[in-house]
C-alpha cells in the first residue's frame, strides 16, 4: 500500500484498455454487476511489455487517509469497480478516513472491503481483535485483507521476524478474522516479502500481489493471484491525490461470479 504522500505533478495519460452487520451497499444476492471501462491516468506511467493491466476488464483502488476525501460517485463512474479501504494498523490505530470511506463507497454502490496493516511488534491475536472491533461484519463486503509487508519507515517497529514466525503470526490473524467474518481473508504482499517469508506456504488463500514494473506471473514465479496492484501513482477522477490501482484476475462475468459467491 502507498504509505507516503507523493508530491507528483499529475499527468493526463488515460488507460484505455467488528461491529454489527452493515447492509448499506456492496453486492447482494442476485444484484446485477456493472463494470465501467476505466478512465484513469498515471503520474508515472510504466511501459508494459507482455500482458498489461489495461488488458483486464475490472479495475479498482485501495485507499487510506493519504488520499483525503473521495468523491465516490465520480470514482465509480470513472471505472472504479471495487475498493479496498485501510481500516486498522497494529492493535491501536484506525485509519482516519476508514469509516467515512466505508459508508460513502457503500452508498455509491462500490463493492468494498477492509484491510489491516500488520505490525510486527504486537501479537497477531491482538491485531485480529482490533480489526474485528473496528470493521463491520457485512455479508455484502469483500473479504477482509491482511496486508503483510516490511515497513522500514515505522518510528516504533522495524523488527523483521524469521519467516516461520511471520507465517505463524499471519495464520493466527487469518484464522481469527476468517472465523469472525465467515470469509476466508485475502493476503496482500510485495515481491521481497513474499520471497523472504515463503508466503506461498500459506495455502488455500487468495493473493493480492503488488508488481508495478512487470506482470505478477513474472515477479512471483507464476503464483496464483486474484488481485494485482499495478501502480501506486494512479490518477482517478474523484480523488485529489495519487492512489494505488489494481485489477481483478478475470473478465466481467468472472467478477460477477466471484462477488456472487461472497453474497450467499
Amino acid at each position: 500500500m502507498t504509505r507516503r504522500l507523493l508530491a507528483i505533478g499529475l499527468a493526463s495519460l488515460l488507460l484505455s484498455c467488528g461491529g454489527q452487520p452493515d447492509r448499506t451497499a456492496g453486492i447482494s444476492p442476485g444484484q446485477t454487476v456493472s463494470v465501467a471501462r476505466p478512465a484513469f491516468g498515471d503520474a508515472k506511467p510504466h511501459a508494459w511489455t507482455g500482458r498489461a493491466p489495461q488488458s483486464y476488464a475490472v479495475h479498482g483502488i485501495d485507499v487510506s487517509r493519504f488520499q483525503g476525501p473521495i468523491d465516490w460517485p465520480t470514482a465509480a463512474a470513472a471505472g472504479v469497480s471495487f475498493a479496498f479501504l485501510k481500516a486498522t494498523e497494529g492493535g491501536d490505530r484506525v485509519d482516519a478516513m476508514f469509516h467515512e470511506n466505508w459508508r460513502a463507497a457503500g452508498r455509491a454502490g462500490v463493492p468494498r472491503g477492509a484491510y489491516h496493516f500488520f505490525y510486527f511488534c504486537r501479537p497477531a491475536h491482538e491485531q485480529a481483535d482490533w480489526f474485528i472491533r473496528n470493521v463491520p461484519a457485512s455479508r455484502d463486503s469483500l473479504p477482509p485483507v491482511l496486508d503483510m509487508e516490511w515497513n522500514p519507515f515505522s518510528p516504533t517497529c522495524t523488527f523483521r521476524p524469521e519467516p516461520a514466525v511471520v507465517r505463524r503470526e499471519a495464520q493466527t490473524f487469518l484464522d481469527l478474522v476468517g472465523r469472525h467474518y465467515g470469509q476466508r481473508p485475502i493476503i496482500y504482499t510485495t515481491v521481497d516479502f513474499f520471497e523472504r517469508n515463503q508466503m506461498w506456504r500459506l495455502s488455500g488463500y487468495e493473493f493480492w500481489l503488488r508488481s508495478v514494473a512487470a506482470h505478477p506471473s513474472d515477479r512471483y514465479d507464476g503464483h496464483p493471484w486474484t488481485f494485482w496492484q499495478y501502480t501506486g501513482t494512479g490518477i482517478v477522477p474523484g480523488i485529489d491525490k495519487v492512489t494505488d490501482i489494481n485489477v481483478f484476475h478475470g473478465n466481467a462475468a468472472a467478477w460477477a461470479a466471484w462477488l456472487g459467491q461472497r453474497a450467499q
